[in-house]
């Protein structure tokens, strides 16, 4: 089977559709599928809820969806460096589901295993907790946490074989290889294809099993969040 894509607007094509749940991997901008979401936008596709650690930045990323209006909620971890999500929030006018960073990334892996729930002590007597089942382990509490299934996944990774099996580069694996689990249909944009059997299978971060489209960005943005330089010490 075919999983290559000219571009992420045929990629996303006959994929994604009003209403859906769309899971996108990234932390920061650190290993976000920037021309995915870039062509998200143009697709026009609303009501979107969108799993994620955080909303990218102020048009940029998840970002931009968010000016557009097209994401009805967000299930994330952090919420800052981005404006218009917290005036959308404080406005009434964006759902948000705040997800501790662990659960969330155990909620992507354990939707992807086929596993329907887990309990964890993260959240017990906090807010996290409220109208969820709270059990006793060992004298200790523990609150049980839904997984997470997406219809679609929008992954970044370093490199692929045509098959489709991933490595991610340093810290941009973050939340990917989670999110492209938990994906029904999963979408991934890589800097480097390259032939099956070109990757060592040891090397293989993600197997092909959970990939069904690719596209390349050989050439991505790649933007620093916050860039931070040492005073000039002359």
């Amino acid at each position: 089977m075919n999983k290559i894509y000219p571009d992420a607007a045929a990629a996303l094509a006959g994929v994604v559709q009003n209403g859906q749940t769309i899971a996108v991997g990234g932390f920061g901008l650190c290993g976000i599928p920037e021309a995915l979401i870039a062509a998200l936008r143009d697709s026009g596709v609303t009501g979107l809820t969108a799993i994620s650690n955080n909303a990218g930045v102020d048009g940029f990323g998840l970002g931009q969806l968010l000016e557009t209006r097209q994401i009805k909620k967000m299930i994330a971890s952090y919420v800052g460096e981005n404006k218009e999500f917290a005036r959308q929030y404080l406005a009434g006018e964006l759902e948000l589901e705040f997800t501790p960073q662990g659960t969330l990334a155990e909620k992507l892996r354990a939707g992807g295993a086929g596993i329907p729930a887990f309990f964890t002590k993260t959240g017990v007597g906090t807010i996290v907790a409220e109208g969820k089942e709270i059990r006793e382990f060992d004298g200790e509490q523990y609150v049980m946490e839904r997984s997470l299934v997406a219809d679609v996944a929008l992954v970044k990774a370093w490199k692929a074989d045509k098959a489709g099996n991933l490595v991610f580069r340093k810290t941009a694996r973050n939340f990917n290889p989670n999110a492209a689990m938990a994906g029904k249909i999963t979408i991934v944009e890589v800097e480097q294809l390259v032939e099956i059997g070109e990757i060592d299978p040891d090397a293989v971060h993600l197997p092909s099993i959970f990939v069904h489209r690719i596209v390349v960005n050989a050439t991505p943005e790649k933007r620093i969040e916050q860039r931070t330089v040492r005073a000039n010490q002359e």
